[in-house]
């Protein structure tokens, strides 16, 4: 008698589970789901770089990114190491449309973008965007408004800003001038 009723309480249960609300972990995971770019196209955020399905997060290896980048976005225009940076020497890689990629002891460290030399924003952003909403020319109200948005009190580069924990930036006439994450090589 005792069976039978453990057997229809247990299918009571799970008639109860429709499936369509997501649990709490769900709903973290969809929420925080970072879209994959295209084969020729990269997405940067706090942790790396994606490049189609392809995610190259801090710490991977300086050869493979920058492969993959150069079959993404094209070849670095320069490359170079600063010995002179406060994090120890950095070698960075500059592409085209204002991407700067940063590696320490052949280790991806660190990404930043502006509008680059040629002021290159529109091919920038056509290959290469930040997670989100907030852009290399995004107006400044724009920025504010998104979630995570701090402006970083004292900086003495400018207004700088954060965008939660990974990701700052620098606004300059009214609009995102850069964004980047990561080890950089800025003088304060």
């Amino acid at each position: 008698m005792r069976a039978p009723a453990l057997v229809f309480a247990a299918l009571a249960l799970a008639a109860c589970d429709s499936g369509a609300v997501p649990s709490p972990a769900q709903r973290q995971i969809q929420q925080n789901a970072v879209p994959v770019p295209a084969e020729n196209a990269v997405m940067l955020d706090g942790q790396g770089v994606r490049l189609g399905g392809r995610t190259h997060y801090f710490s991977a290896e300086q050869s493979l990114v920058e492969r993959d980048l150069a079959k993404a976005i094209g070849a670095p225009e320069a490359s170079d190491v600063n010995e002179e940076c406060g994090a120890g020497p950095i070698a960075y890689s500059n592409f085209s449309g204002g991407l700067t990629v940063n590696f320490q002891n052949g280790r991806l460290v660190g990404w930043s973008i502006d509008e680059g030399i040629d002021g290159g924003v529109a091919e920038a952003q056509s290959k290469v965007r930040v997670a989100g909403d907030v852009q290399v020319g995004t107006v400044r109200s724009a920025a504010q408004a998104a979630p995570g948005y701090s402006i970083i009190a004292g900086s003495t580069l400018g207004e700088e800003f954060a965008l939660g924990a990974q990701i700052g930036g620098f606004i300059e006439d009214d609009a995102v001038s850069m964004l980047y994450a990561g080890t950089q090589c800025f003088f304060r």
